[in-house]
């Protein structure tokens, strides 16, 4: 009796959700692919980062690397200020004309 209602239905629902399903793939593609693909290139840089880089913090601060703590993972990181040390994962992104170069493209 079921499969009976479901063949009465069956192209009918589909073609209804038709539009439903088209809106969440457009909504991957253009939303949360690039989103992931940004989040993974922010964490390969926080993983690479070395002494020396500049850096922009996550809350806008642009400085240099001027040490790097493994053990508690946070980094130090030398301002017109002085030295601030901030967590890894609050360095946003490279200063360099590298890496400004490659998001252009």
């Amino acid at each position: 009796m079921y499969s009976l209602i479901f063949l009465q239905q069956g192209a009918g629902s589909l073609m209804s959700m038709l539009p439903f399903l088209a809106i969440i793939i457009v909504f991957y593609f253009f939303m949360i692919r690039p989103q992931m693909n940004r989040q993974k290139k922010e964490k390969t840089f926080q993983a690479e980062i070395k002494k020396g880089t500049k850096v922009v913090t996550s809350s806008g601060i642009h400085g240099k690397i001027a040490e790097i703590n493994a053990a508690d993972n946070t980094v130090s990181v030398e301002t017109g200020a002085g030295k601030i040390k901030f967590e890894r994962s609050a360095i946003s992104m490279e200063l360099s004309n590298k890496y400004i170069a490659s998001t252009k493209k």
